[in-house]
């Protein structure tokens, strides 16, 4: 599966969850207390707690015993490396296997075992962004903040290799920001307003950044801001490039019209989704929401 796949499945996922789950997940903290962890949590689990095991278990059994013996393949070769070069050779390897398989989770926990070995952005940006991706393609709220502790602390290591790299920026701002709906924070001291921020200054420095402005969007979505919403999302998908997704800006754009009331608009952005979505439940769903537009 490609990256372009596989971010249009994480999209249709995150798209499934908003359908079944409003209001969407909004800026509200939490009561907090403090771990032992070094990050601030409620009655979450510590981020520690979850491990690349944890999460293999859960990915083996979504992708089926054909794929699951290629991962296990791969492991056990990891588990007899005898050099610190085959490690970091196999931690990729098992990083894009679980990349082809749409799995982020383990992904992410692979990359940043390469990344430990390596010390090399690329790898520092693909853990953090697989952690992102880990994130917003589940609803189980026990491994949400070990995701989310784990992008910051991998894409903090990838903006200190590249200080003005916008796409480990904005990928770090996301990661803050989501800290409100894990109930965790940064031991460090970054905040969601702090991840805001971020994004607001990598569009300052890039106006038609596609991923700063969608981000922006979602966010301005979540504090129904929908005025402010509906111009980024026209910004994310006028600045599209082939590989991203234009799943998730149309679809929330279209609500971005529905609430303030701008009903053609909003019938003309779900369309143009539902073209884009194989996944016929919601595709329904959306037939469903047209309709009620119509009347």
């Amino acid at each position: 599966m490609n990256r372009k796949q596989i971010i249009v499945v994480l999209a249709i996922v995150a798209i499934s969850g908003y359908l079944y789950t409003q209001p969407v997940r909004g800026l509200i903290k939490p009561k907090i207390t403090k771990s032992g962890s070094g990050v601030v949590a409620g009655s979450r689990p510590s981020a520690s707690s979850v491990t690349v095991g944890d999460v293999s278990s859960t990915a083996k059994a979504a992708i089926g015993a054909a794929l699951a013996a290629t991962v296990n393949d791969l492991e056990g070769q990891l588990k007899n490396a005898s050099t610190d070069a085959e490690k970091l050779n196999l931690n990729r390897k098992l990083a894009k296997q679980w990349d082809d398989d749409n799995q982020p989770a383990p992904a992410a926990f692979y990359y940043q075992a390469a990344a430990q070995k390596s010390n090399s952005f690329d790898d520092w940006l693909n853990a953090g962004n697989r952690f992102n991706d880990a994130y917003k393609g589940t609803q189980d709220t026990s491994v949400q903040p070990a995701f989310v502790a784990n992008a910051i602390a991998d894409l903090k290591n990838a903006v200190k290799l590249k200080p003005d790299n916008l796409d480990a920026k904005t990928s770090l701002g996301v990661a803050y920001v989501n800290q409100t709906s894990s109930g965790i924070t940064d031991a460090e001291g970054g905040s969601p307003m702090q991840g805001i921020m971020m994004l607001l200054d990598v569009v300052k420095k890039d106006p038609n950044n596609y991923k700063a402005n969608l981000n922006l969007g979602m966010f301005a979505v979540q504090s129904k801001q929908y005025d402010k919403a509906v111009n980024r999302f026209k910004t994310a998908i006028a600045n599209a490039a082939g590989n991203q997704n234009m799943v998730e800006p149309y679809f929330y754009l279209a609500e971005s019209y529905k609430q303030l009331g701008m009903k053609k608009e909003a019938i003309a952005a779900y369309e143009k989704c539902k073209q884009m979505i194989p996944d016929p439940i919601i595709g329904q769903k959306i037939d469903q929401y047209i309709k009620e537009l119509k009347n």
